[in-house]
Parts: C-alpha cells; structure tokens; sequence
C-alpha cells in the first residue's frame, strides 16, 4: 500500500469541515440540556450520530497529523462508507422522517455535507487497501453490530432509531428480509469505496511516474 501525504488545502478543508461538524453534533445536546424529553442516550443511538462523530474524528486526526500507515488508511475508508451509507439510506429511507435533527442546517450537514466531504477526501486522497474479504468484513462488522445493539436495545427501552429497524409493525420475519437486503447494498458500497481507491491510484500512477 502506498500514501500519499494530504496537500495542505486539503488538510485546512479538513479542519474546517470537522470544526463544523462538531458544531452541528453538539447543538442539540446543549440546546436541550434543560428538555426532560430529551435523552442523550438515544440521540448518541443513531447510526447518523455516530457515523458523523467518527467521521469528524477522521477528519480532524487527518488535518493535524494526516497519518500514512494501513490500519489509518482502513479507518479512513471505513469512516467514508459508513457517511455514505448515512447519506444514502437517508435519502432513500428518512427523507420525510423525523429523527431528531428537527434543524434542517444540522440536518443538511450531518445527512448531506459530510457524507459528500467525505467521499470527496477519500477520492482526492485515494488509498489502494487491497479488496478483500477481510477488509470488507472488517469495514461491515460495524454496521451489523449496530443492528444487532438495536435490536438489543429496543425493546428495553422501547424506542428504535429508524423504522426499517423496528419490528413492533412489521414483524421479525419481515424485519429480517429488510436487513439481509441492506447488509447486501452496503456490501456493494464497501467494494465500491475500496475499488474506487484503488481506481483511482492506478489512474495517477503514470502521473507520478
């Protein structure tokens, strides 16, 4: 695997869309600190939420120190498919759907921007990991813990995050062919984010030559 070290455009747009995304994770916590109605347990339930806190890690870790190694490298691109996801499944599921982002600045960055920014420094600083079945497994592995922690958690609480994922409607057994679809179109993404990498590497490879 070969990295290559960010230009410093880059890493400054970096800092600047994970101080943004900061912003926009922390506004709601802090504008309902008082609201009893408010549980922080569930906003930090979303796969949004957590999706996007990862992401403007990623963000700000590769703005001040833009590490170079493979494990980074998987984190980085494990961290584009997981905001691609967010951005797709909301286009596509939560459009019309309210899931706690009433604020539709918040909303846009955290189902829109992000997940373009994103995808845009994955493809601007491209990586070739390598398509393997280790390296989707390992890039998949967190989606299906989080459905499993929903499932988990729901009815404990009695409170699921998106609808796709609540079975008190649809039952199990439907519930379960929704999943086995999903888990096959994020399985599609993760080969794509990984081959449009690669692609891309090899392209300017005769550049660099």
């Amino acid at each position: 695997m070969t990295a290559l070290r960010a230009p410093l455009w880059i890493r400054v747009l970096r800092l600047a869309f994970a101080v943004l995304g900061v912003v926009a994770l922390a506004w709601i916590p802090l504008r309902n600190l008082d609201t009893p109605s408010f549980s922080a347990a569930n906003y930090f339930s979303y796969f949004t939420i957590q999706s996007n806190v990862l992401g403007v890690v990623v963000l700000m870790i590769g703005a001040l120190r833009d590490p170079l190694d493979r494990r980074w490298q998987v984190i980085r691109g494990a961290s584009t498919l997981y905001l691609v996801i967010t951005g797709i499944v909301y286009a596509v599921l939560l459009a019309n759907i309210d899931v706690m982002l009433t604020d539709r600045w918040i909303n846009d960055i955290l189902h829109r921007v992000l997940p373009i920014v994103l995808l845009v420094d994955w493809l601007l600083v491209p990586v070739s990991l390598g398509l393997s079945a280790r390296l989707l497994a390992g890039w998949l592995g967190y989606p299906v813990v989080y459905g499993v922690y929903t499932l988990i958690r729901g009815p404990i609480v009695d409170w699921y995050p998106y609808p796709f994922l609540d079975p008190r409607e649809r039952g199990y057994f439907s519930l379960a062919l929704g999943l086995v679809a999903l888990v096959a179109v994020f399985l599609l993404l993760a080969i794509a984010v990984a081959a449009l990498g690669a692609l891309i590497v090899r392209w300017r490879a005769p550049a660099r030559s």
